[in-house]
């Protein structure tokens, strides 16, 4: 099991960016201490403090032949990870 899922990418998170700041999506069981490992084994940086946001699913409803269908998409966590001054990751150094 990965802790980290996956990079965010928004125009919020490039702006942290700039601040040596940077957004993961991971998963929902990971405490502060296995995300700061884990960033600092992926990518081979300093990680200086770890911030997380537990994220509940968006309310989603389709109407169909059959009525309405209401459900919820899945709960994640998002952890904002500040590394220390002078590191830098790049997410597209493979594209």
């Amino acid at each position: 099991m990965s802790i980290l899922k996956r990079p965010l990418v928004t125009e919020k998170v490039s702006a942290l960016n700039e601040k040596s700041k940077y957004g993961f999506v991971v998963d929902i069981d990971a405490n502060k201490v296995e995300i700061k490992n884990a960033v600092e084994k992926m990518y081979g940086v300093k990680v200086q403090s770890v911030n997380t946001i537990s994220m509940m699913g968006k309310h989603k409803t389709r109407y169909t032949k059959a009525g309405v269908l209401a459900g919820r998409k899945v709960n994640f966590k998002k952890a904002i990870v500040t590394l220390t001054k002078g590191e830098v990751i790049d997410f597209y150094s493979n594209v």
